[in-house]
């Protein structure tokens, strides 16, 4: 005799509507789900098992009378133009839990190995000059526009190997873990500061353009240097009423690009696109950054700046539809940049000298085999 689980039809329409995954995607997957939802059948204690892991949601959670209250653990300032964006999906929620974890276990290896605080964590005041907090950031992370590079790989690459040389645990990913079935969605979220005296973390989106991504990184080490915690509004186009959002976009552009550099440069009008390309080229940044800065720079008037912005954006998204999405590349490249080199080392090195457990070094890591742990740590120079 089949046994059916008594769930509130309410929860299993929560469930799928929180996942953000399409009615007919998961109908599809789940035929009696319709009736299910409906009251008019239940689902085996066994579907209900497949239906949590479909929808990434607690099985325990699909028991409940009603839904449970899911908050962001650290504060949300994303926004959509004025309009905060809301629920965070599971995705998101599980990359910060995830971070967090990573965290929580660095901070305890720094103790063990008395490390010092990371020394500009909290130094910086919001509202303080933009200016001299860009020239200090770009000074500590040896980061000026000609040392970034020849290309926006190689430009984010740096950025990022130089904020971990500087005790940031900067961890950029498209997807959640290492399942690549769960692609984060970077309109929802570009990426979160976690600030720690000992154990700074980042997370990028790395489904993000490249040029977005290191002013995401840009904006987050801002917040690092403030010591405020954050889902963040990395977005040069964003008009968030939030204070702490619009310096720390105001520090990133400047450090990224610097007024200074902009002075007394002739533009093309007539031939904007080309211009835009070429300074985004010099600094490694996006079309977008290179117009915003141009306009405080005074070379366009506000109504100026918003026609030219709004054309822009529709020629690179074009472009970007056009040129689709590239493979993910060697796992042993990625997965280190997936997790931060520095996390990478230390819980290797620490699974090694046995004060860590194989099993929870993986699980940390993303993986299952022993293999795939000894050629990480070959390749990171642990061994």
């Amino acid at each position: 005799m089949t046994v059916r689980v008594p769930v509130h039809p309410a929860m299993l329409a929560w469930a799928r509507e929180r996942s953000r995954q399409t009615r007919e995607d998961l109908f599809a997957r789940f035929p009696a789900l319709y009736e299910w939802e409906q009251g008019t059948k239940q689902p085996t204690l066994k579907q209900l098992e497949k239906f949590a892991q479909a929808t990434y949601t607690p099985v325990g959670y699909l028991f409940l009378p009603e839904p449970p209250e899911e908050p962001l653990p650290v504060p949300d300032f994303r926004t959509i133009g004025d309009v905060e964006i809301g629920h965070a999906s599971p995705d998101l929620l599980d990359t910060v839990y995830q971070c967090q974890r990573r965290q929580d276990w660095y901070r305890d290896y720094a103790r063990l190995h008395r490390e010092s605080p990371v020394p500009f964590v909290g130094t910086f005041t919001v509202g303080s000059d933009v200016e001299e907090a860009a020239a200090r950031i770009r000074e500590v992370l040896e980061f000026a526009p000609d040392e970034r590079g020849s290309s926006l790989s190689e430009a984010l690459r740096r950025l990022v190997e130089e904020a971990d040389r500087s005790g940031v645990l900067v961890m950029v990913s498209g997807i959640v873990g290492s399942n690549t079935h769960r692609k984060l969605d970077p309109n929802e979220f570009r990426g979160f500061a976690l600030a720690d005296d000992l154990a700074p973390l980042i997370f990028v989106n790395g489904a993000d353009t490249k040029a977005a991504q290191i002013f995401t990184l840009a904006h987050e080490l801002v917040h690092i240097w403030i010591g405020e915690s954050a889902v963040s509004d990395a977005d040069i186009a964003s008009t968030s009423g939030n204070a702490i959002e619009r310096w720390c976009n105001q520090v990133a552009a400047e450090f990224l690009v610097p007024g200074s550099a902009l002075r007394g440069h002739q533009i093309n009008r007539d031939d904007l696109t080309n211009e835009l390309e070429t300074l985004a080229r010099r600094f490694k940044v996006s079309t977008l950054v290179v117009l915003r800065r141009l306009f405080d720079a005074n070379y366009f008037t506000i109504t100026q700046y918003r026609e030219e912005f709004a054309t822009e954006l529709d020629r690179i998204r074009t472009l970007m539809e056009e040129r689709g999405t590239g493979s993910g590349g060697n796992f042993y490249n990625t997965q280190p940049v997936r997790v931060s080199k520095r996390f990478a080392r230390a819980l290797i090195e620490s699974t090694l000298e046995g004060q860590t457990l194989y099993r929870d070094a993986f699980q940390m890591l993303g993986f299952k085999k022993v293999s795939t742990f000894n050629e990480l740590a070959a390749r990171l120079g642990v061994v």
